[in-house]
């Protein structure tokens, strides 16, 4: 499946809640709360081909899916903004 197609895919598609909640519990992480649940929204995003393959690259390195790394670098680039404009919530 091409990128493109999966984007579509998961524009008419979604995991079922049963899946999304299942998760393995150590005996001793029983008194752990159990995780947060972020909402999450996908939306296309056009990317230059040369800085995809870099992110992929980084990703790579760090062993992590290059979406959860560009959320990642999404993510502190807000925060450092936020800070600079003194505007945190």
């Amino acid at each position: 499946m091409t990128e493109e197609e999966t984007v579509r895919y998961w524009e008419t598609h979604a995991m079922s809640e049963d899946l999304m909640e299942e998760t393995y519990i150590e005996e001793d992480d029983e008194d752990l709360p159990p995780p947060r649940k972020q909402s999450t929204r996908p939306i296309n995003l056009r990317i230059e081909n040369d800085l995809l393959v870099r992110l992929q690259k980084i990703a790579d390195i760090k062993q992590i899916p290059y979406q959860t790394l560009l959320k990642q670098f999404v993510a502190e680039r807000v925060y450092e903004e936020e800070k600079r404009e003194k505007i945190l919530t």
